[in-house]
């Protein structure tokens, strides 16, 4: 499982080093990782191999017929790209990639169990003070995710 958020420095080609702690793990998949975009947010999703082939059978599972998951199904697959993690433990992240985050040289990796977000810092540090906020609203008060988790 994947958890905390990490502040990575992305290189002039496009390269991020997976932090060392994750690394092990991901290796036992061969280093192989699949990212694309997020289709309610502005940043991308980082998931191991194994992983990502349980979103896709779920994305076939969906209607080519109903345009509203033809459209899901054309974004998330039509952006998934392959990144294999290189002898330095990093990764390239395409420039359509990139651009659609709009990653800059500051951006967090931050764990979500089973994969990973890959956020802008500036957009990251804005979410997640707009979720704190959230937070001690009355919204977050009554959601009954939050009262299944007995936090």
């Amino acid at each position: 499982m994947f958890r905390g958020a990490t502040l990575i420095s992305l290189d002039s080609k496009g390269r991020l080093g997976i932090p060392t702690r994750y690394r092990a793990p991901l290796l036992e998949q061969q280093g192989q990782l699949i990212c694309t975009v997020d289709i309610r947010q502005p940043c991308l999703l980082l998931y191991p191999l194994k992983e990502w082939e349980i979103v896709e059978q779920k994305l076939l599972s969906l209607s080519n017929f109903d345009p509203m998951q033809r459209r899901i199904q054309r974004v998330m697959q039509g952006f998934a790209t392959e990144c294999e993690m290189d002898s330095a433990g990093r990764i390239l992240l395409s420039p359509a990639l990139r651009q659609h985050a709009q990653l800059e040289q500051h951006i967090m990796l931050v764990g979500q169990l089973n994969k990973f977000e890959i956020w802008q810092d500036k957009q990251w540090q804005s979410q997640i003070q707009e979720d704190l906020a959230l937070g001690s609203s009355a919204e977050m008060y009554h959601c009954d995710a939050l009262k299944n988790l007995s936090l």
